[in-house]
Parts: structure tokens; C-alpha cells; sequence
């Protein structure tokens, strides 16, 4: 009879840490800190959330992962992050911590995008909805306790977005047609959203992978500006390269409106806010 009671104690012993774990929040690790600010208004307090890449002074495309991010993955429960080629080190780091209870969502197959589209997909709304409600349902599953929370969160973001829809249909209506151009295809997805062609997309493609322009499309881009065929420069104002910068200058010379975006989701923003702030400063630059 003893020794079945300290087995007993033992086995309750053992198993209480996971019970614990499980009456507490759920643990969820975002690539990007938009995701992550998603995934704390969709979790609200029935979630912790830690997001990676929150640094608006960093290049995204130059991080490397510390031993730290290897064990915040370890412990998550749900892992968020945009793939295609955008965060290859996310991929890697799963690989190497497999783990068979956490859950992971990646961003750009929920809507299809491919290897080789433009991985800035956080920039078109229609994603950004498409994971809001990934998450919701990953998290009813994770918790169920909390399912209808989280659904309510879900329809609150939905509605907290309207104002975004309703800003690209206006600008839209303003301006489908307006020819512009950008250093990098960051903002690419709401470009298109709005109907603005987007000239010098192989000059983009070249410094967003790291590479030197060739001497056409540097040729064609200064063209651009300086015959003002284009009526707005779109550029990375987290990072650039000296040829990206020599845009930047040339388009001010030539009384090009300029507006900047960013990688990462500004501090004391939210991922609306954020947006919208990028879309007045178009729609103020395209007065």
C-alpha cells in the first residue's frame, strides 16, 4: 500500500508543472513583431506573447538568431512566422527544437505566396485577415476554455481594420494609374491594392536580395526621377545601401515626393496604426 502511494505521489508530482503550464497563458513566439501585435490583440491576457524582431534600428534581413530566441521556441506553443525566404532562420530553428505540441503558422501559405513572390505579404490587408483568423482558431484549439474570447477578440479586429479598407478604396478611386516607384518592393502589396504601377521593380529586387543593380536599371530609375515619370519614391527607411540612398537624394532633387516604410512595426503602434500612418503620409505626398 505504500510503496502504490508514492508512486502515485510521484506520478502527481511529476505531472503538476504541465497542468500548471496548461492553466496558464499561452505561450506564443511571433518571427515579427506585427504578428506578435496581432497575436496579442487576437489572445488578449490569454496569451504571452514574445516577438523577435521588434528592433526599428535593425535590418531584418541581417539578423542572426542568439541562443535566446532558441529557447523562447522551445518553450512556445504556437510559432508564427511570414516564410517565403523572409525569415529562413525561423525554418532552421524549428528543425533543430522539433517539438509535437506546438503549433506553427506560417504567414505567406495561408494565402498561397510562393518562393519568389515579394515577402513583405504583413503589407496586404488580406493576409493580415487571413492570419487573424489562423490564429483565432489555433488558439480555440490550444484552449478551448477560451475559444469564444478569442472569437470575440477575432471580430474585434476584424472591425478594427474597416477603416484600412475603407482608406485604400478612396485612395484607389484617387489614384489608380499614378506611376510610382520604390528603392525596395516593401510596400508592393498595398501599392497594388491601390492601382499605382510600380516602375524599377528589377532595380528593387536587386538591393532587397543584396545585390548590385545593373547599369540599365540604375540608368532607368534616374531616368524616372529626373524626367518626373513617376510621381511618388517609396523607400526602406530601415534599410538601404549607397545605391538605394543615391534614389533617395536625386528624387528630392527632383521634387519627387518621398515617403519612407519600415521592416518592423514602429514602437507604440499598433499594426493599424501603423498602416494607416503609411497610407496618410501617400495620400498627403500625392496631395
Amino acid at each position: 500500500m505504500r510503496v502504490r502511494f508514492l508512486v502515485a505521489a510521484l506520478a502527481a508530482l511529476l505531472s503538476w508543472p504541465a497542468l500548471a503550464s496548461a492553466a496558464g497563458p499561452v505561450t506564443i513566439v511571433a518571427a515579427e513583431n506585427f504578428y506578435g501585435d496581432v497575436a496579442q490583440q487576437i489572445g488578449g491576457a490569454d496569451v504571452k506573447v514574445t516577438s523577435i524582431l521588434s528592433n526599428p534600428d535593425q535590418d531584418p534581413h541581417l539578423f542572426e538568431a542568439s541562443p535566446a530566441v532558441g529557447r523562447a521556441l522551445s518553450g512556445a506553443r504556437i510559432v508564427v512566422y511570414s516564410g517565403i525566404d523572409y525569415d529562413p532562420w525561423m525554418e532552421k530553428l524549428l528543425a533543430a527544437a522539433k517539438s509535437a505540441n506546438r503549433q506553427v503558422i506560417v504567414v505567406a501559405d495561408l494565402r498561397g505566396h510562393k518562393s519568389g513572390d515579394n515577402p513583405h505579404v504583413w503589407y496586404d490587408p488580406d493576409t493580415m485577415h487571413a492570419f487573424a483568423k489562423a490564429l483565432a482558431d489555433r488558439l480555440g484549439e490550444v484552449d478551448p476554455a477560451n475559444k469564444a474570447a478569442y472569437q470575440e477578440r477575432l471580430e474585434a479586429f476584424q472591425r478594427s481594420v474597416r477603416p484600412i479598407a475603407a482608406k485604400v478604396a478612396a485612395l484607389r478611386k484617387r489614384l489608380a494609374g499614378t506611376p510610382v516607384t520604390a528603392t525596395e518592393p516593401v510596400f508592393g502589396y498595398m501599392l497594388d491594392a491601390l492601382g499605382t504601377p510600380v516602375r524599377n521593380q528589377s532595380f528593387q529586387l536587386s538591393v532587397m536580395n543584396n545585390a548590385e543593380p545593373s547599369a540599365s536599371d540604375v540608368a532607368a530609375f534616374e531616368n524616372d526621377l529626373k524626367q518626373h515619370r513617376v510621381k511618388l519614391l517609396i523607400y526602406n527607411g530601415q534599410a538601404s545601401d549607397p545605391v538605394a540612398e543615391r534614389m533617395l537624394k536625386l528624387a528630392k532633387a527632383s521634387n519627387i515626393p518621398v515617403v519612407a516604410v519600415t521592416e518592423t512595426e514602429p514602437p507604440g503602434k499598433s499594426w493599424q496604426g501603423w498602416v494607416m500612418s503609411e497610407l496618410d503620409a501617400v495620400a498627403e505626398a500625392l496631395r
